[in-house]
């Protein structure tokens, strides 16, 4: 491949590599894309979210199952889980998907290489060079721009190594067959969905979280919510914790760990899932090589993506400032193609990047917290208002037997500027996406009071959540 210049290498083939590629071959440009091992799709489809959330769907149709009588469907209360079923089920949607990428690297004319890539110096005569090694094979592409999409890894607690006891997001995906008991260290997103999937297949699921509050990214009023759902179904968690030891047993691991009360505390279970966030991969790629200001592991970069190296670009998981999250690292991959291919582009703001926990309940938020917005009022003039919806007044939640949870708005009361809202219930993660869409449109509270909702819908909850900050919600 030396002989040709490609217009842009992209190293990466997850989702915000490969959309970055589509995206930039669209514009018409050369586009080769690099990926290390033999699919596309990196963490996100292979081992993280498109996985995961099968096996939650799997759990969710079984706790209806459960609960067959009370919609009139006899018989079905009493079923078992046929774990081989669940992960083939998981295995063939991952597949799917992986056929559906390699149809779109043909469709868009994408050169797909197998190997890893890594930036063998800065431009010479406007040109870079990337070493690919493909297991000891090597050999060196050319660009004109150089995109950097290497994902991150799953953080382990130093001193311990995944293997069939301590396990991470890797791991727990395709385990022989269920665990006893299951104890999880962290209760971010990864943590309290694992959590959700093994609990309604009854494992029984203890949750350590060394922060005062679960979930706690999310606005507090949230995490107390969601404290109080996963009490309702079993769950124990234990919050302000630290854990000091896993000792592995003959029966599966002892999880040592120290409450707020001064407490030391011994759990015995079959598996431990160690779920304390991810770790950019940035080392490798020839960073050293070029002039790239970063912060501590991760690259920093400009509003279109671009680092302090002229025509290096850096998405997804490795950007500084960016959550570690699959469709954050797509949209940065859209902006990146956009500049590259001089096409107009809308900057990523950090707090329109909707986040999204899947686990049951569902969390859905964007923009600022009750209490960044507090905190952030005497500066921007700002004069906080605050509404919540409940979920009990809105009719489908009840028809879905879901209506736990609420709808929080929080917004500015001179202009009515809709500074960040907050869900937690059934299908939140997919209404979420009104309230980004209206915080990217600059709707106002009053705007979105008087935008049509169909009835009888979940939807309908997010009409009563703004019209809630002036207190005056139809159905609460």
């Amino acid at each position: 491949m030396a002989d040709q210049v490609f217009d842009v290498a992209v190293i990466g083939g997850g989702p915000a590599g490969y959309s970055c590629a589509f995206r930039a071959a669209q514009y018409g440009l050369k586009v080769a894309l690099l990926e290390k091992t033999d699919k596309l799709g990196g963490t996100c489809l292979h081992v993280g979210c498109v996985p995961t959330k099968a096996m939650l769907f799997s759990a969710e149709i079984f706790d209806h199952a459960k609960e067959g009588g009370m919609y009139g469907i006899d018989g079905i209360s009493e079923g078992t889980i046929n774990w081989p079923q669940v992960l083939k089920r998981k295995g063939d949607i991952i597949n799917k998907h992986v056929g559906g990428l390699q149809y779109l690297v043909k469709k868009n004319k994408v050169t797909l290489l197998r190997g890893a890539g890594a930036l063998a110096g800065a431009a010479k005569d406007g040109v870079f060079s990337v070493n690919v090694d493909d297991g000891g094979k090597t050999s060196t592409v050319q660009a004109k721009k150089v995109v950097l999409a290497t994902g991150s890894d799953a953080r382990i607690i130093p001193g311990y190594t995944p293997d069939d006891k301590i396990l991470t997001n890797i791991e727990i995906l395709s385990l022989e067959k269920l665990p006893k008991s299951l104890v999880v260290i962290g209760s971010g997103a990864v943590g309290v969905e694992f959590a959700s999937v093994f609990n309604s297949f009854n494992v029984p699921v203890t949750i350590i979280e060394m922060a005062d509050r679960v979930v706690p990214a999310e606005d507090a009023e949230v995490s107390k919510e969601f404290a109080r759902q996963y009490k309702k179904k079993g769950i124990t968690v234990h919050t302000s914790a630290k854990m000091d030891k896993i000792e592995k047993t003959d029966e599966g691991v002892k999880v040592h760990f120290a409450t707020s009360d001064g407490k030391d505390n011994i759990l015995e279970a079959d598996k431990v899932l160690i779920a304390i966030g991810r770790a950019p991969r940035t080392a490798n790629v020839g960073l050293e090589t070029v002039k790239v200001e970063m912060d501590r592991t991760s690259v920093k970069v400009d509003d279109h993506f671009e680092t302090t190296e002229p025509g290096l670009y850096a998405i997804g998981d490795i950007v500084a400032g960016l959550p570690l999250l699959a469709h954050g690292g797509s949209m940065a991959g859209a902006v990146a193609a956009a500049h590259m291919a001089g096409k107009p582009y809308k900057p990523v703001t950090r707090n329109r990047i909707p986040a999204c926990t899947y686990c049951e309940p569902q969390i859905g938020s964007v923009g600022l917290t009750e209490q960044m917005a507090r905190d952030m009022a005497a500066d921007k003039g700002w004069t906080i208002k605050v509404g919540k919806f409940p979920l009990a007044g809105n009719s489908k939640a009840t028809i879905l037997n879901a209506h736990d949870g609420f709808v929080k708005v929080i917004a500015d009361e001179k202009y009515g500027e809709i500074l960040g809202v907050h869900i937690i219930g059934p299908y939140a993660t997919e209404l979420i996406a009104e309230a980004v869409t209206a915080i990217e449109g600059e709707m106002t509270i009053d705007e979105m009071m008087f935008t049509q909702h169909a009835h009888p819908t979940l939807s309908e909850s997010l009409l009563d959540g703004f019209a809630s900050v002036k207190g005056m919600s139809l159905n609460a």
